[in-house]
């Protein structure tokens, strides 16, 4: 294999091959980093409303053990 690749240009090596691979994987590539965006966004979504019901249920209690006993 490396023999192969020895006798070859360097822009076939930098440049056309590369280009070949996107061409081949572009597809899968795409999907790939569209659903690890989407699931960074989910957690990040996630994490936000999880800090936000935890503020909320913190201010609730802090709010209702100041008025005293029901």
């Amino acid at each position: 294999m490396r023999e192969i690749f020895a006798g070859l240009p360097w822009w076939v090596k930098w440049v056309a091959m590369p280009v070949i691979a996107l061409v081949v994987f572009g597809g899968l590539i795409a999907s790939v980093v569209t659903f690890v965006i989407g699931l960074l966004f989910k957690l990040l979504i996630f994490v936000a409303l999880v800090g936000g019901l935890i503020y909320v249920v913190r201010k609730f209690m802090s709010s209702s053990s100041s008025r005293g006993d029901w």
